[in-house]
């Protein structure tokens, strides 16, 4: 049997800024002739702000505090603990944190590896060193709740929880597109998944995956914002220096105008990309460019661009997302 180990509890940061004093005054907003009660009203107000800035410094530490005085992800933590303790004992001595850090150490031996920036880029550099087909496809809540119709979520839930879509270029309902991106999955070299166990991210991937039968162990994992990773890695000028790149997307001349600026050989700039229902026209006109590497930001249309130029093309492409706008703006400086 496994061994569980508790870890001591990591120092937690204070979070910067001036804490906005709660005051109490009468309820009739006239000040009592009673110097009693005046007193009193100091006193009632002094220990009411101390331990108000004290429980909302705390929440701030925290990180995850929800209104004043509650902290439901601590409640709902320490509850289940609980549920797990036999009656007439207590575990007194660890923090709720240090309790589920044992326990997902326990766990080790069932984590999943996704790919690291070094990792991910070595093998992109590998693929376009061999011209070997590529695609590294990123899954977020446009793409989750895409696949969720009608299958995890109703089409008026996915409506009410992705009033984006339509920007991200699927006009619920779309049930093609929804199995379009079940397929390109399936097919990718590469999927970024989200790390973050929050609503519409991992468990929501967890819950469409299962759905449409999609087994993790058969797909080769990153993170879902890997492209910012591996920017940040210092890897973006590593796997576009000496290669002949084609941009598809909404952003394609401006970002290409913005690499051409910083050396890199852009030979075309593919744009616009209307959505889902014009990948099909776009990856017609992708394919008549002669090109190593493809930088698809095109929302959803991403994942199912990048596949095929991989499958059809034979090419390596990433689904550059939203790195290309922070880019544009100056916010990521080319390196």
């Amino acid at each position: 049997m496994s061994r569980l180990v508790l870890r001591k509890k990591r120092p937690l940061l204070k979070r910067k800024g001036r804490l906005r004093r709660k005051v109490l005054r009468n309820p009739r907003g006239k000040a009592r002739g009673i110097r009693s009660v005046d007193s009193y009203n100091e006193g009632y107000n002094t220990g009411y702000n101390k331990g108000y800035n004290g429980g909302h410094e705390e929440g701030y530490r925290q990180g995850k505090y929800d209104g004043e005085g509650r902290n439901e992800w601590r409640d709902g933590v320490e509850g289940l603990i609980d549920s797990f303790i036999p009656e007439y004992e207590i575990l007194p001595d660890f923090s709720a944190e240090q309790i589920v850090a044992a326990g997902v150490e326990h766990l080790r031996p069932h984590f999943r590896h996704m790919l690291t920036p070094d990792e991910m880029a070595g093998r992109i550099v590998h693929a376009l060193d061999t011209r070997t087909p590529f695609s590294l496809v990123r899954i977020g809540d446009g793409e989750l709740l895409t696949l969720a119709q009608g299958s995890v979520l109703s089409v008026e839930q996915v409506r009410e929880q992705g009033p984006f879509l339509g920007y991200a270029g699927v006009d619920v309902p779309d049930f093609d597109a929804r199995d379009r991106v079940r397929a390109a999955i399936m097919q990718a070299s590469v999927v970024g998944v989200p790390k973050l166990r929050v609503r519409n991210f991992q468990p929501l991937a967890l819950a469409v995956f299962k759905a449409h039968g999609i087994d993790f162990g058969a797909l080769t994992l990153t993170d879902s914002l890997i492209n910012y990773y591996l920017y940040h890695a210092g890897h973006i000028s590593r796997i576009v220096r000496g290669r002949r790149v084609l941009i598809a997307g909404k952003l394609a001349e401006p970002l290409a105008d913005y690499m051409r600026q910083n050396g890199v050989n852009v030979v075309a700039a593919i744009s616009p990309v209307e959505g889902v229902k014009d990948v099909p026209r776009v990856v017609a006109e992708i394919a008549s460019h002669d090109f190593d590497l493809a930088l698809v930001a095109a929302g959803v249309a991403a994942v199912l661009i990048s596949t095929r130029i991989a499958s059809e093309l034979g090419k390596v492409a990433i689904d550059f997302g939203h790195l290309a706008n922070s880019m544009i703006k100056g916010e990521a400086p080319f390196r």
